[in-house]
């Protein structure tokens, strides 16, 4: 990287000297400083060249490492956006910069139908009138409008659910779309690519979106296409038949003539754990081939989802879970499906003790709160599968759970190839204000990739991380004006010390901010100082290539 002095002249609003420049392109670091003018970069000149510039606010960030700001790919604070404070502290303080929604379900465009699956009847009245008011054509902007009006640290931007496409024309229905309801699902898709959709999102496990059949997903994806979205996918199965969801996957992007993205790259369970090099290499060879596919990663051995995702998926059609489960009749049936090592549901193969359950609000159930499945099934005097049906009957609703199914010798070596890029899968928290368990990468994600695997193991280079935090990110998402440290780009600006930074974060006690994130700019202003969240919300939407004003 070779650093200029063009824009050294002049006034700044902040100048931050002698700091190590890791400028996001992959490029060594460089002794440099870096201007702030406004919402821009106004000057990435070597280090001594902005020293005679006036400034409102000098910074020295000599021992310290100044990039790009973070751009989480997969993201799911919509709720923290839409209506509650916005702020995101749990990933300000790992120095994430922006925050791209949507991966299988978003609440626009909605309808009926889609409100019927977002379970309208049980959000506070403001949340409901806020859900009714992304009807219509242009539903998708006035979500993001939403956001922008409500106030956010971090920028905002979002996939279309490929979930809501299929509700929005279907509901919870299984089977095939006919004529008429697949082109429902072709103008819904190019409204909301109209309206900024980065692409469309799949999450091909969970119903009803697992409703959705290939044929009718490629039909979605060339929708997209005129607007130079990407597909991007948590594919059908990442176990047993991991090796038939990729060919899946690329079957949609190839047939549709779109870009390919796969979320969260994995071998899941321990049966699985060997397929994960041939998992790469079928990647590998599709990019070989001409396909332009890559995929994220989060850099954990443990994932997350719901409890509810242990239920077979035909126990959810047309939205009759809670029925089905109080009916003495077809409970059983459920019940053995869930316990047959052959059989579809996800929970069964490693047994209930890789699974922590979390997010319980009825006061019996307090003490269960990050326990252990086969240790609340033991204490309840029930089968495993038994006290899932009683706790979520209970509950009146889903439960999360973290699940210890992944192996870190495939971590690592997933993190090795060129085109996987990080994102956390999480939504951000506050530590102050959230108590229920959350999965640890909601607060550690970078700070982990940039503790654990650059500095400790020296799995990657420092310059090698940000890029796959930073530019490698808005490349895939067609963002031209974020992801690198260069004159005129958006000030999306984090300085850290990788001497310290390191993820504290843990399964037993996940809400612990990370170490090592100091000061974090977001469009120009300064949302972390010193490692405190400054309370500001700058952040701006972010729109794909499609979008039509």
């Amino acid at each position: 990287m070779s650093l200029g002095t063009p824009g050294a002249a002049g006034s700044y609003d902040v100048v931050i000297e002698n700091a190590k420049v890791v400028d996001g392109s992959g490029n060594p670091w460089v002794f440099g400083d870096v201007g702030i003018r406004g919402d821009r970069i106004a000057a990435v000149t070597p280090r001594g060249a902005l020293k005679g510039a006036s400034a409102r606010e000098r910074i020295d960030a000599r021992g310290h490492v100044v990039a790009p700001g973070f751009i989480d790919i997969q993201g799911h604070s919509w709720e923290a956006f839409l209506w509650q404070d916005g702020r995101v502290v749990s990933k300000v303080t790992q120095g994430v910069t922006s925050e791209i929604l949507g991966e299988a379900t978003t609440p626009a465009p909605s309808n009926p139908n889609l409100e019927a699956l977002e379970e309208i009847g049980g959000m506070s009245p403001r949340r409901a009138d806020l859900q009714r008011s992304f009807r219509g054509s242009r539903g998708f902007d006035a979500w993001l409008r939403a956001i922008k009006a409500n106030g956010t640290s971090t920028n905002v931007g979002s996939y279309l659910g490929a979930t809501t496409v299929r509700a929005y024309a279907m509901g919870q229905a299984t089977g095939a779309p006919d004529a008429a309801r697949l082109d429902t699902m072709r103008r819904v898709v190019a409204d909301a690519m109209r309206d900024g959709a980065f692409g469309i999102s799949s999450a091909l496990i969970y119903p009803p979106g697992s409703y959705a059949r290939t044929a009718e997903l490629v039909e979605m994806a060339r929708a997209m296409a005129p607007f130079h979205g990407s597909y991007i996918t948590h594919m059908r199965s990442e176990d047993d038949s991991l090796f038939e969801a990729i060919d899946e996957a690329l079957r949609i992007a190839r047939e549709s003539g779109v870009r390919l993205d796969i979320y969260h790259l994995k071998a899941s369970n321990r049966r699985n754990w060997s397929k994960s090099p041939g998992m790469m290499t079928k990647i590998d060879s599709a990019r070989a081939a001409g396909l332009d596919v890559a995929g994220t990663m989060y850099p954990y051995p443990f994932s997350g989802n719901n409890l509810g995702e242990c239920f077979p998926d035909w126990a959810s059609e047309n939205g009759k879970l809670f029925d089905n489960l109080r009916d003495a009749a077809i409970v059983p049936r459920i019940l053995r499906e869930m316990t047959d090592p052959n059989g579809a549901p996800l929970c069964q193969l490693e047994g209930p003790e890789a699974y922590l359950v979390a997010n319980f609000r009825k006061p019996e159930f307090a003490k269960y709160e990050g326990k252990r499945l086969n240790e609340i099934a033991a204490d309840l005097g029930r089968p495993w599968a038994e006290t899932i049906v009683h706790l979520i009957l209970t509950e009146g609703r889903d439960l999360s759970k973290i699940n210890f199914t992944m192996s870190e010798d495939n971590v690592r070596a997933q993190l090795r190839y060129p085109w996987v890029v990080i994102g956390t899968d999480a939504g951000g928290v506050d530590p102050d204000s959230t108590k229920n368990v959350v999965h640890p990468r909601a607060y550690g994600t970078y700070p982990r990739i940039l503790g654990r695997y650059v500095r400790e193991q020296k799995l990657l280079t420092l310059e090698d991380a940000v890029r796959r935090m930073s530019s490698a990110v808005a490349s895939r998402l067609s963002l031209r004006d974020r992801g690198l440290l260069r004159e005129g780009l958006k000030a999306d600006i984090v300085i850290f010390d990788d001497a310290t930074i390191m993820d504290l974060a843990t399964p037993e006690r996940p809400h612990q901010l990370s170490r090592g994130v100091e000061q974090v700019w977001v469009n120009g202003v300064r949302v972390l100082r010193d490692g405190k969240h400054t309370n500001a919300k700058p952040g701006e939407t972010l729109r794909g290539p499609g979008w039509v004003k």
